[in-house]
């Protein structure tokens, strides 16, 4: 009788403290991955990491979702692609192994196109946050992107260039690289349809270091402005390597070479340099984008990173945004789901409305053009195109 007592009102407990945590067991937490998928090694590290940043940081913002009522933590599975094709999709079917439930990345347009056929494959929505190429979403319903493209990009720059009294450039670009061959390109025929004169067109390999050679038919040339979309690695390269064979013109660029290695590896011959970027800290698009330069700056310092804002890093922030948008509307972990749901998604992210046309390409329409000066990044002016 005593044994049936003392089970009877062990039972009981159990009941009662099953509602909170089933008698021994904990309630298990609700989690809903995100897959990470930049280069923190290779060509590109230095950029994918300043990606990275930004995404962490959007995570530490806004930890969980709400899905049918519940919340779920958000886990972020990061993933090195090395800036590397193969290694692109190595780092892919990994995220796809881990059954994330949208990706984020990748900072270089190149691992991006090499991955994206695996992401469709496998059904899981992916958000470029700064590749530029097009062929990056073309053909592929489940990769978009929250920046601008190289078409835009191209025009932007050779549009700057022209209006600012330049009539003939010098295109350099990487054989092999999706981005530096296609923004080069971009930027020619519109810079031709201006009336501006191509006079040198040349390309170097990847990881080459001597640049000496195809600069010396440049200098022959002797164009107004220089055009050398390229990684961060070979800028400083390029830049300090045609200041010391006397070339004095414009040296130009896209968004990769707004990275502060840049000018602490080229030094003051990196003075002048102009580019078109995503974002400038200066002039905050509303209220997310002005609590993220206050928050984000703090992050950097406690990451022991400069207090300057890369516009990667917002446009990191911005994929996470719209990721955690596109779940909660699609209220599923469902991948094709969370894929639909971005078609029609709208966030005021850090670098202004975002929404995805057709393609899944951000609809924008401006771009920032800095120079180097006094060792620092400096804005010049907005540019949109017509």
């Amino acid at each position: 009788m005593r044994i049936r007592k003392i089970m009877a009102v062990t039972m009981a407990a159990c009941l009662v403290a099953g509602s909170l945590a089933g008698c021994g067991k904990k309630t298990e937490e609700k989690v809903i991955k995100i897959g990470v998928f930049e280069p923190t090694t290779g060509e590109n590290g230095g950029g994918g990491f300043q990606e990275v940043l930004g995404i962490r940081y959007a995570r530490e913002m806004h930890p969980t979702v709400t899905i049918n009522g519940e919340e779920y933590q958000v886990e972020l599975v990061e993933v090195d692609n090395k800036s590397d094709k193969t290694e692109a999709v190595n780092a892919a079917q990994k995220l796809v192994s881990e059954k994330v439930s949208v990706v984020l990345g990748s900072y270089g347009s190149g691992v991006s196109i090499a991955a994206g056929q695996i992401f469709a494959d496998a059904k899981i929505p992916a958000i470029g946050c700064s590749c530029t190429n097009p062929q990056v979403t073309e053909g592929n319903d489940y990769y978009f992107r929250v920046c601008f493209i190289d078409p835009f990009q191209g025009t932007v720059m050779a549009n700057y260039a022209f209006q600012n009294g330049a009539k003939s450039a010098a295109v350099i670009t990487q054989l092999g690289d999706d981005y530096s061959s296609g923004l080069g390109s971009f930027f020619k025929d519109a810079f031709a349809k201006l009336g501006g004169e191509i006079v040198s067109e040349e390309q170097f390999q990847t990881n080459q270091t001597d640049f000496k050679a195809i600069l010396t038919n440049i200098k022959a040339a002797n164009p107004d402005i220089i055009f050398a979309p390229s990684s961060i690695t070979t800028a400083p390269l390029i830049i300090k390597q045609a200041r010391e064979l006397g070339i004095t013109a414009t040296i130009a660029a896209g968004d990769t070479w707004e990275n502060s290695t840049i000018i602490e590896n080229a030094g003051k011959d990196a003075e002048g340099v102009v580019l078109s970027t995503f974002f400038d800290e200066a002039e905050p698009a509303n209220d997310e984008a002005a609590a993220f330069i206050k928050g984000f700056k703090e992050y950097l310092v406690k990451n022991k990173q400069e207090d300057i804002i890369p516009a990667v890093s917002a446009l990191g922030y911005d994929s996470y945004l719209a990721a955690i948008k596109a779940i909660e509307t699609a209220n599923s972990t469902d991948t094709t789901a969370i894929r639909d749901a971005l078609k029609g998604v709208q966030i005021d992210g850090v670098t202004g409305s975002i929404t995805f046309n057709e393609t899944g390409d951000a609809n924008k329409d401006i771009a920032f053009i800095k120079t180097i000066k006094d060792g620092r990044f400096q804005f010049l002016t907005t540019t949109t195109v017509e």
